[in-house]
């Protein structure tokens, strides 16, 4: 299209001419400058859907909302590839589903969720999880909708039970009421073009199943509490509108009329939606294709009778219309030259006759006529449901929601033991905190799945996990920002608590692929995909990193990670940090708001005996790297020789590793202390509370003191006292 085309002056005037909601609603004045390449956009594909497609969109009659990053969070590209974060945490897609096919669908958290029932609730539930909420109220909202759901059974079943009743294609049949042919003329009674005519009462046919549903929904909502459902019952199920649409819909449309999903059946449907007599070109085609549909089924009795085949059946599809399917057990020989194009289907004959042929266009032809002739007569009906199209857009968008939340969230949450899911709590400021958390995709794999916990606040607002290779790193980053991200779309998530400072934009940098289209090797896409990070973070985003600086040289990549580390750590962004670099660890010794995690790991015959447990703490786990390679069948020969090298160079680490562990200690204990301190400055508890709270602290403080083997009378005298002993006094 001509760069003239984009134009967003148009594409807001376009929109406001267009959209239900009033233009004031839509924010337009206030965030024009945020929306222009969006408003452009929607000039052209509007100016595109006239010119090319030949229809008007008429006034008032688009559902518009803005989802950028006003109320969604970001989850954003941090990948040269599309869409590489998504593809990092296997929200939609499994990393691996080339390697392993379609059987590994289940390992993606759409997937997971994937038990909706239309179309439009699985839409909406993957743009949920590709933008998840940021506003607390809207989040808590479908919380308590949750809530009453899995504390009332017959309410959960009762709708869901109600929601199947719906057809499963609801929101897609409010385009044909949107669009209007561009030009009336008489081409349109051609009967090639019927597929849009067959659309249109197809559409009709489905509102009226829908609408005719609206009844037993308004039973079950009725004594609903929560704010959501109490809303839903009376915005949709006390709306008069609805009732006056089905009412025109009945005077014009036969009342035994239903939507089948059986081709044929729902050929005869549509040929007869409208009531009898309105028009007499309709009744005498519909005569037409009675007779022709007859005279089919007559010719198959011919057929059975004739060649003795009593099995022969006669299916119908869409395309090829009537066909003949013959088992091979009933097939003497050759069959008669009668039967033409023949093809083996399975353990069946699928064929035609020239008659049959005959037959199947004259139906065909009389089935398009009766297409035209009740487009005509639904014309009419048409014009006035556009009158009414904002609240066909509401119901629609209610029953996705109904459907994402009853169908998915609920069906899921059901599914599990008791308590194994939990309601998760928000803050604005506060810490992401979560215990006992697991891995949404993997537990379902695997049920001795071991949990983990993490807690990172403004004062400690970086945890850096380290361990062994496969000791469980990766996947504790993957099933922190899953828990996130099903916090912030309005579902339980599985952790024994959970409360979330809520995120505005989720940075991952995990993977080692290099990208040959860009001429890009690992290590230049690692440092591209950092420096996005680095540009964009925010105070509120949740920055996840794996194994960064891997892709280099060890000094380097030391360097690198820690400069990044020092350059995060002077935001308030939460930042969790994955690495096998030991001396990483001595972040914590300079700045106290790095908290040190470890994968637990023990070495039992010479071999890595995982735990998948995090520890407080850095911890030395010698040659694991050549414990690993002995696993992988690398020659014992290599092996030995790698030993000693290893030896001679890490001495002098190990040493300097045990000092730095200690200071870490120190430090950690007078920041802890401190925090403590802190809180009990601005608690609202009595005096008594707060001396008993600080005696408490000492007590605790003297007994963790002594593991390090320091008394505290001793370490207490002179300059010899330690940060925490100075705080305490």
């Amino acid at each position: 299209m001509a760069r003239g085309c984009f134009d967003d002056t148009k594409g807001a005037m376009l929109i406001k001419n267009l959209a239900v909601r009033e233009p004031s609603a839509l924010g337009l004045d206030s965030y024009y400058k945020q929306y222009y390449l969006c408003l452009a956009s929607a000039s052209a594909t509007i100016k595109w859907i006239e010119a090319e497609k030949g229809v008007i969109v008429t006034n008032h009659s688009l559902s518009v909302t803005f989802n950028g990053s006003f109320d969604h969070m970001n989850i954003d590209a941090t990948s040269l590839i599309v869409d590489g974060s998504v593809q990092n945490l296997e929200i939609i897609e499994p990393f691996h589903s080339a390697l392993w096919g379609t059987n590994n669908k289940k390992r993606s958290l759409f997937h997971m969720l994937k038990t909706t029932k239309t179309v439009g609730g699985t839409r909406l539930l993957r743009a949920n999880l590709l933008q998840p909420l940021k506003d607390i109220e809207t989040i808590n909202t479908r919380l308590d909708c949750l809530d009453e759901l899995m504390s009332n059974e017959q309410l959960f079943f009762g709708l869901s039970q109600v929601l199947r009743k719906f057809p499963k294609e609801t929101d897609r049949v409010l385009c044909h009421f949107c669009f209007k042919p561009k030009k009336v003329t008489n081409e349109v009674l051609v009967v090639e073009n019927t597929r849009k005519s067959q659309m249109l009462i197809s559409s009709i046919i489905l509102l009226k199943t829908a609408l005719d549903a609206l009844p037993l929904l308004s039973k079950v909502l009725k004594d609903a509490k929560s704010f959501l459902l109490a809303n839903v019952y009376k915005s949709i199920c006390e709306n008069e509108k609805y009732a006056d649409i089905r009412k025109r819909i009945g005077v014009v449309i036969d009342e035994d009329v239903l939507h089948a999903r059986v081709p044929f059946v729902a050929r005869t449907q549509q040929c007869f939606a409208v009531k009898a007599g309105i028009d007499g070109l309709l009744d005498i085609a519909r005569r037409s294709f009675c007779d022709t549909s007859e005279a089919i089924h007559n010719l198959a009795n011919k057929y059975r009778e004739e060649f003795k085949m009593p099995n022969l059946k006669l299916p119908f599809n869409s395309r090829q219309g009537f066909y003949f399917s013959i088992p091979q057990k009933d097939i003497q020989g050759q069959l008669p030259s009668k039967f033409i194009q023949v093809v083996k289907h399975g353990n069946n004959v699928h064929c035609s006759t020239l008659e049959l042929a005959s037959l199947n266009v004259r139906n065909k032809s009389a089935a398009g006529e009766c297409y035209i002739r009740t487009e005509v007569c639904l014309e009419a009906l048409v014009d006035t449901i556009r009158e009414d199209i904002s609240v066909l857009t509401l119901l629609a968008e209610v029953l996705c929601l109904l459907d994402m939340i009853v169908n998915s969230f609920s069906h899921t949450i059901s599914t599990k033991p008791v308590d194994r899911y939990i309601r998760p709590e928000f803050t604005d400021d506060g810490p992401l905190a979560i215990d006992a958390g697991r891995h949404p995709i993997l537990e379902s794999i695997h049920c001795d799945f071991v949990p983990n916990n993490i807690f990172i606040s403004e004062a400690s607002n970086m945890v850096i996990a380290m361990g062994p290779n496969m000791s469980g790193k990766s996947t504790y980053l993957q099933q922190v920002c899953l828990i996130v991200i099903l916090a912030q779309i309005g579902c339980y998530v599985p952790a024994r608590f959970a409360t979330i400072r809520v995120v505005d934009r989720i940075f991952t940098r995990m993977g080692t692929m290099d990208n040959l289209e860009s001429n890009s090797s690992t290590f230049m896409t690692e440092m591209k995909e950092t420096a996005f990070v680095m540009q964009n973070v925010s105070q509120r985003s949740l920055i996840v990193m794996d194994e960064l600086g891997r892709a280099t040289s060890s000094s380097d990549g030391l360097a690198i990670a820690w400069s990044c580390c020092e350059h995060l750590l002077s935001l308030t962004a939460y930042t969790i940090f994955a690495t096998h670099m030991e001396n990483l660890s001595e972040l914590a010794t300079i700045y106290p708001n790095v908290k040190i995690l470890r994968f637990d790991v023990d070495i039992r015959n010479s071999r890595l005996d995982f735990k998948f447990q995090l520890k407080d703490g850095p911890r030395h786990v010698a040659h694991y790297g050549l414990l690993l390679a002995e696993v992988a069948g690398l020659p014992s020969s290599v092996i030995e020789t790698a030993r000693s090298i290893t030896s001679r160079i890490t001495d002098k680490e190990v040493k300097r590793m045990d000092v730095n562990c200690l200071h870490y200690n120190q430090i950690q204990l007078a920041y802890h202390v401190s925090q403590r301190l802190i809180c009990l400055k601005y608690s609202n508890h009595d005096e008594d509370s707060i001396r008993q709270a600080l005696q408490s602290l000492k007590e605790s403080y003297i007994d963790v003191w002594g593991n390090f083997g320091i008394k505290l009378d001793q370490s207490s005298e002179g300059c010899g006292k330690t940060s925490a002993q100075r705080i305490i006094e």
